[in-house]
């Protein structure tokens, strides 16, 4: 056989140094350095969520983990050795497969083997305002990647972004194991200090296993907040061990109260992720307008323990031709002109904080219903001898304000109501600013100006953007609203036809895009946003239970959970808004595989075919 030509020989080794790695599937080989091809399908970026403050990945350069690949660390504080055994686990076993998988990258011979986390200070106590600072690196080459943080609140942030970074790429040139950019380096630290989602457990109870399923999701979304909206007039399911009465007549069954043993778990488990648990107790009243537009109290739960203290329990909310007597059925609140009101209320109190170790204690105080009290014949007396209801609020507040912030050393929460209105509040003298914060959830920014602007601390809430059970319709029964075909006038909409609020008070319902646009500083001078704490997204259960949890929450507690840790917005000081659709659709996709049983946002379709389903190119 002839010798071939020079320039065929020169053909042949140029393609044999350039040959692709083996396609998934194929044969095992060692890992090389060698370029992974897979189908040019879109470019290389990474995808965690919430977006990282800074992200520095010079090339497309990708490691595979090592099979033995383990998390190195000094694991003194407990949450933070919890941490490390969950984020092992689940980067081990996770095999992510993007929707639409990063294309034209290299693969490195050297997989990692080790993360190392260092801690500054592994004592830093989980609290408000805490560092959850990190920076983040995969050095290349080198077999190692690692995690600084000032506190182990800080790393467990930075595990959940290492969990994200991971994805089941390179076939089996990586050996079947998940790959990690490789020479990334990123540096983070959420906006706000405090993140959150509030959960109704009164109108309908939770089991213990979906509020720790739900605080899994908050953990992987690196929210670190759990306002637990524990009772209210429907039930009271908490067990206290001063006033166990207070469950035994006030929950909906044996089989639906929390014990001591539940809670504690419920606020260790949380602390494992760095979730702060704020418990709710509603005193006097709590309200928000979920029928129409009236003030009430919500402690009715507590009549069945302790019907003394407690006015228009058990009554019919809404009676003809007379004014209501809740926002919504099941009536009563606290009397606070009964001295036995105080008793109870500071046992219930003292047993909360024996069971949160939270410095926060959310006292409720929403919208009083001046009806409801006036159906007491000494709060009837009180008002004729010229008593207001101002005075009935600011004697309740004046009674267990102090009691909580000096005696219990608590910072107390309380719903704007409280010093907004509009019916009944107390002046800023009775509410130091030191020891109170209030939690916005009316006409949207307009009111956290007016709550900062008094210098008073905020927590944002606004149903306008941040409630996720509106837009689902009306509850109560009997209601001939549904039955009217014809339009009563032109240019108003029917009920239930589009543009009505079919039952729902805050309806619309709120997009994920509502969610993700909003800017809750929005109109405060730099000084006022200064007082802005943060934000929580609420869901009231008055139609959600375990069975609906996860898809009213996610993704769209998902989208609050990035604008409240790195913002809504680009480089370019404009919104994301395609670019969120895009990676909020594959970390929706992420979390399902994950077990959080998300919405979708889109048809599968957009996803596949990425810039194809926006309103413009």
């Amino acid at each position: 056989m002839a010798a071939l030509p020079a320039y065929l020989l020169l053909l042949l080794l140029i393609l044999v140094i350039l040959r692709p790695a083996a396609a998934p599937g194929a044969a095992s080989q060692p890992p090389t350095s060698e370029p992974y091809l897979p189908p040019p399908l879109l470019a290389q970026k990474v995808q965690v969520w919430p977006k990282p403050t800074s992200i520095s990945w010079p090339s497309a350069v990708y490691a595979p983990l090592s099979p033995s690949f383990s998390v190195r660390a000094v694991l003194s504080h407990p949450s933070l050795r919890q941490a490390v055994a969950f984020y092992t686990r689940l980067i081990r076993a996770e095999r992510y497969a993007p929707l639409v998988p990063p294309a034209n990258y290299t693969l490195s011979r050297v997989p990692v083997r080790t993360l190392t986390l260092s801690v500054s200070d592994p004592d830093v106590p989980l609290g408000p305002a805490v560092d959850e600072s990190y920076t983040l690196s995969v050095l290349p080459d080198s077999g190692s990647a690692d995690i600084s943080a000032a506190t182990p609140w800080g790393a467990i942030r930075g595990l959940e972004t290492f969990s994200q970074l991971a994805w089941a790429g390179g076939g089996a040139a990586s050996g079947g194991q998940p790959i990690v950019p490789s020479g990334i380096e990123i540096s983070d630290r959420p906006h706000f200090t405090h993140r959150g989602i509030l959960l109704d457990t009164a109108r309908n109870f939770y089991p213990v296993r979906d509020i720790l399923h739900t605080l899994r999701a908050m953990a992987f979304n690196k929210l670190n907040v759990f306002h637990w909206h524990i009772t209210d007039a429907q039930s009271f399911p908490i067990v206290l061990p001063t006033v166990p009465n207070l469950a035994n007549s006030g929950s909906y069954s044996p089989t639906m109260r929390y014990t001591e043993n539940d809670v504690r778990h419920i606020v260790s488990f949380a602390a494992s992720f760095g979730i702060r648990v704020i418990p709710e107790i509603d005193m006097p009243v709590y309200s928000r307008l979920s029928v129409a537009r009236f003030g009430s109290g919500h402690t009715g739960s507590w009549a069945g323990a302790y019907p003394e203290i407690v006015t228009c329990a058990n009554r019919f909310w809404a009676p003809h031709a007379e004014p209501a007597l809740a926002a919504e059925p099941g009536t009563g609140q606290l009397n606070p002109l009964n001295p036995k009101t105080y008793r109870v209320a500071q046992d219930v109190l003292r047993d909360m904080v024996a069971l949160f170790p939270d410095p926060y204690l959310h006292g409720g105080a929403d919208e009083v219903n001046t009806a409801c009290w006036e159906d007491d014949p000494v709060v009837r007396r009180f008002l004729a001898e010229g008593g207001t209801h101002d005075h009935l609020l600011e004697l309740f507040i004046n009674a267990t304000r102090p009691f909580v912030a000096q005696e219990l050393n608590r910072t107390v929460v309380y719903w704007e109501d409280v010093l907004l209105g509009p019916k009944v509040t107390v002046g800023p003298t009775i509410l130091p600013r030191e020891t109170t914060i209030l939690q916005t959830w009316n006409d949207g920014p307009e009111n956290t100006k007016r709550v900062v602007a008094a210098g008073y601390r905020a927590i944002v809430s606004s149903a306008s953007y941040y409630y996720l059970d509106c837009g689902h319709g009306g509850w109560v029964g009997n209601d001939s609203r549904y039955d009217k075909q014809e339009k009563e006038r032109e240019g108003t909409p029917l009920f239930n036809d589009p543009g009505g609020t079919g039952g729902s008070w805050c309806a619309p319902f709120k997009t994920w895009q509502r969610v993700y646009d909003y800017d809750i500083l929005h109109g405060l001078t730099d000084d006022e946003a200064q007082l802005v704490l943060g934000g929580e997204v609420a869901l009231w259960s008055e139609q959600s239970d375990e069975t609906v949890l996860d898809a009213r929450l996610w993704p769209r507690a998902a989208a609050a959970a990035e604008t409240l840790w790195s913002g809504n917005k680009g480089s370019n000081g404009k919104k994301r808004y395609a670019n969120a659709t895009d990676r909020l659709n594959d970390w929706r996709h992420r979390m399902v595989e994950r077990g959080i049983r998300a919405e979708p946002i889109q048809p599968l379709w957009c996803s596949l075919h990425p810039g194809m389903c926006n309103l413009s190119q």
